[in-house]
């Protein structure tokens, strides 16, 4: 015929066993002049960062906590930039998970615009409360 498809038992080596063994194996022998083998599991190192090409990365509101802080900036004052600072946190803690992650700068940017807007709003706060005061006390 064509062949034997399947094996005798007698074909079968002895050293090969269906049976589960229920020995635990000998220790290790280490030979003079071999490279130092222990019995313990090998040492697991975890590499954090970009898998390469095609790695998934997180999504954060960098974008939303710009354009947040640019309109504190221009327009809205603290109503936009404390939310532009609070998002910009968050988008800097997701970043920094995952160096070299294309939005870090982005909310970098986004902390900084939003710091600035609220200092500026500070400014002009203590500007007006002086000409305020300035006013109170030269009519009096």
């Amino acid at each position: 015929m064509l062949g034997r498809i399947f094996m005798e038992e007698s074909d079968v080596p002895d050293w090969v066993s269906s049976e589960e063994s229920t020995e635990k194996p000998s220790e290790t022998v280490i030979l003079e002049g071999s490279p130092a083998v222990s019995n313990q599991a090998p040492e697991q190192i975890y590499v954090q960062g970009h898998g390469g090409p095609g790695t998934i990365l997180p999504q954060t509101n960098a974008v939303l906590a710009l354009v947040f802080g640019i309109l504190g900036l221009v327009m809205c004052s603290v109503c936009t930039a404390v939310p532009g600072l609070i998002l910009a946190n968050g988008a800097l803690a997701k970043t920094s998970n995952y160096p070299g992650h294309p939005d870090q700068g982005m909310a970098k940017a986004a902390q900084i615009i939003s710091w600035i807007g609220i200092g500026l709003f500070i400014l002009v706060m203590l500007f007006y409360g002086g000409l305020f005061a300035a006013l109170v006390l030269s009519e009096a």
